[in-house]
């Protein structure tokens, strides 16, 4: 089968208002799989969506096929992020100034394996060289291998992260709360971070 690439719509904060719901709507159809197993609401990713349109660092890239929306990447500032992030680096005592903070990035399964996520990586890669960042760090949530909702052919993204220069930093860890498949109440969720060195 063909693959016709991509069509690629980076958006500054105010110009992601439009798209709110569109990539609303791919975070909760993504973020519901293993390892996240969200169960979000649209209120919730208005909410949550709505800080990338007020900062001015901020850039989202959507990714269109045929037409409709298959994925979406976003980055910011870390000065910039929610402080649920900024927070154990300011009590590392690491300047957030500095650091570009990559937030999600989700892609319907369909289309995984064919160079997307990499596409994704290299725009915000080089957004944060444009903010000046010397650092670019994002985090990923921590479950064990052995957890009883992971698929028989889920693979950790470790390795391509690896590839792209990322390092994990057990050492920087961030918690939130959100209630995951199956669960009746939120409960709260360790993430750990990755950074790679842009100097």
């Amino acid at each position: 089968m063909n693959f016709e690439p991509p069509h690629y719509l980076s958006l500054r904060n105010t110009e992601i208002v439009p798209h709110l719901e569109t990539l609303g709507r791919l975070r909760l159809q993504v973020f519901r799989e293993f390892p996240y197993l969200y169960d979000g609401t649209m209120e919730d990713e208005q909410h949550y969506l709505r800080a990338y349109a007020t900062a001015p660092s901020s850039l989202i890239v959507l990714a269109f096929a045929g037409g409709e929306a298959i994925g979406a990447t976003t980055c910011v500032r870390m000065s910039d992020a929610d402080g649920a992030f900024r927070g154990c680096f300011d009590e590392a005592g690491i300047s957030t100034e500095a650091i570009c903070y990559f937030g999600e990035s989700v892609l319907l399964p369909g289309f995984r394996g064919r160079g997307i996520g990499k596409t994704f990586f290299q725009r915000r890669l080089e957004h944060a060289k444009n903010l000046g960042a010397s650092t670019a760090a994002f985090c990923a949530v921590d479950r064990p291998e052995r957890h009883p909702m992971r698929p028989t052919e889920y693979r950790p993204l470790d390795e391509f992260w690896k590839s792209l220069g990322f390092m994990k930093h057990p050492e920087l860890q961030a918690q939130f709360t959100w209630k995951e498949v199956g669960e009746s109440i939120e409960s709260p969720k360790t993430l750990t971070f990755w950074l790679k060195p842009l100097t």
